[in-house]
């Protein structure tokens, strides 16, 4: 039998980029204990709305942890806390009746707040776009067999290309570090063979890139690994760090 609870909101606030931000507090009620995070939050707007108050602006889209939008800090950690689970995965059930939960938007210099809990993301794609294309042959699908790659770095290569680009690496990082997110780009063509040909100038590239839209470094405390909803791992850094430096 499930079970409802009553629970208290502090939400972020924020009407533009240019606006002063601040912490509001909201009632949500009845939430059954079965809702995901962003359908809690849907009853709230929808009570807001009710009312006549302008709905709490949050990011999402595919609610089922693939295009990395619910970007959410959620009682100060990024999704949530719970491991490889994005905000739109959390249910209600990790809460208690009664909790206060503090909701607010990534806090980085590279993800400017757009309005309320919606940063905008943009620079992750001006990155990726820096890396280029890959130089292969087009038209029919080659054979299984034609071009060998080992279990092992195929295994590799998957695991960095699970990245869903949300920015919780950046948001949980105290120099808002993007380090996570583009050696998993770079990572996940460097284990390849078709990945060979631009990977020398792609991971000079996409590093520059990064530097450019105001990330800061790494300094090796894996807060980015630990919050990461598809627990990408720090050896990705390590890969790109080797990469860069034989470039």
């Amino acid at each position: 039998m499930s079970g409802n609870m009553n629970l208290t909101l502090k939400v972020w606030r924020q009407k533009s980029k240019d606006a002063k931000g601040e912490i509001k507090e909201y009632k949500a009620n009845n939430v059954n204990e079965h809702m995901s995070f962003l359908e809690m939050l849907d009853v709230v707007n929808d009570d807001l709305t009710r009312k006549g108050e302008d709905p709490i602006a949050f990011d999402h889209d595919c609610r089922e942890g693939i295009c990395g939008s619910c970007n959410l800090m959620i009682n100060g950690v990024a999704h949530g806390g719970q491991k490889g689970t994005t905000a739109c995965q959390l249910h209600m059930r990790k809460f208690k009746d009664g909790d206060t939960i503090f909701i607010e938007p990534w806090r980085a210099k590279a993800f400017p707040v757009i309005k309320d809990l919606v940063v905008d993301r943009s620079s992750f794609d001006r990155i990726i776009q820096s890396g280029g294309f890959v130089s292969v042959n087009t038209g029919g699908a080659p054979d299984a067999n034609a071009m060998p790659i080992s279990k092992v770095d195929a295994d590799l290569a998957m695991d960095a290309a699970t990245c869903i680009g949300c920015g919780a690496c950046v948001a949980s990082c105290k120099n808002a570090s993007a380090m996570l997110f583009v050696s998993a780009k770079v990572s996940h063509l460097a284990y390849l063979p078709q990945g060979q040909v631009e990977r020398k100038t792609r991971v000079k590239k996409m590093i520059q890139a990064m530097d450019a839209e105001g990330f800061g470094n790494c300094t090796n405390q894996y807060e980015c690994q630990a919050v990461c909803p598809k627990e990408i791992s720090v050896e990705n850094i390590t890969r790109m760090n080797r990469d860069y430096l034989l470039a």
